[in-house]
């Protein structure tokens, strides 16, 4: 088992990692809006944990904590990120479909070239040396593990509210939701600030686990990755974007021995499954379910 955890413990983490963010996404598409954003969150999430962790204006604070800095620069990347996230969501969140995700693309990237020519997140080399929380890689799934379950029983539990049931109104008819009474942009924006929490949580708990952080960390490229998560898994369905993100993130790693091969049949999955599977593999695998039931009698036999 421990020689299965060193070659694998990356990874496994990296999987626990991808399916949070994917989930980050996840929220605003509850509301029908198509936010990148994640990845600015993330990265400013990972710089608030990487400054808190080497800065020496925070020594004291870190030797009074001692490991204790830890949680303290989780909470930090969360209220930040949302309280930012909440500045933009009120005007950012009034437009819609493609314009939004232009809008929050430009978000990403402003924030990257900031973050590019600041002294205090090191320019374009970035945050070295960051003080790591565990010793072997793979004991940080016990933190994004934890992180995950919870994650998995909010959305569950939000799905069956109230505030889940607005959502899904605003979703499939924004216009018949606010004749409704449905106060639209609270719950748009709602969304937003959850998922931008959620990614600056994750982004705090990366920069250790990685060691070093820089502007790469929030790209473009990470916006349309986290994306692909949530379309292939599954947009309508909480384990959509588990699933996506299990899949497409360890499918690299399955395909190495092919070498380079690998990229190709890596946008070919992508490609088909953006053609076939257009409410993502969770509802393909629904569509099936319902076929079954309907051909099968109760009694086991066919109709």
């Amino acid at each position: 088992m421990e020689g299965f955890l060193q070659n694998y413990g990356f990874l496994l983490v990296t999987l626990l990692q991808q399916s949070l963010l994917a989930f980050s996404l996840y929220f605003p598409l509850m509301a029908g809006q198509l936010s990148l954003a994640s990845p600015g969150f993330y990265a400013l999430g990972g710089y608030i944990a990487a400054i808190m962790s080497t800065a020496p204006e925070c020594t004291p604070l870190r030797e009074k904590l001692g490991t204790g800095i830890y949680p303290l620069e989780w909470l930090a990347a969360g209220l930040i990120s949302g309280v930012l996230a909440l500045v933009i969501g009120i005007s950012a969140l009034r437009l819609r479909g493609i314009y939004l995700a232009l809008a929050t693309i430009a978000f990403v990237e402003i924030l990257r070239v900031i973050c590019l020519n600041l002294e205090i997140t090191g320019g374009a080399i970035g945050i070295f040396d960051i003080p790591q929380l565990f010793a072997e890689r793979w004991s940080y799934g016990l933190i994004f593990g934890p992180l995950l379950l919870l994650t998995l029983l909010f959305v569950y539990r939000l799905e069956n509210s109230r505030t889940g049931r607005a959502l899904k109104a605003i979703r499939e008819d924004e216009l018949a939701a606010g004749a409704m009474g449905i106060h639209t942009t609270y719950y748009k924006v709602l969304a937003f600030v959850i998922g931008a929490v959620l990614a600056g949580i994750v982004g705090a708990m990366s920069a250790p686990f990685l060691n070093t952080w820089n502007a790469r960390q929030g790209t473009f490229d990470a916006s349309i990755s986290y994306l692909a998560y949530v379309l292939i898994g599954g947009s309508r369905s909480m384990w959509g974007p588990l699933l996506g993100a299990v899949l497409l993130a360890s499918l690299p790693e399955l395909l190495r021995p092919l070498k380079d091969a690998r990229l190709i049949i890596n946008g070919m999955v992508l490609v088909v499954a953006s053609i076939y599977l257009p409410q993502g593999i969770v509802g393909a695998l629904g569509r099936l379910k319902r076929c079954v039931v309907k051909n099968t009698s109760p009694m086991g036999g066919e109709r």
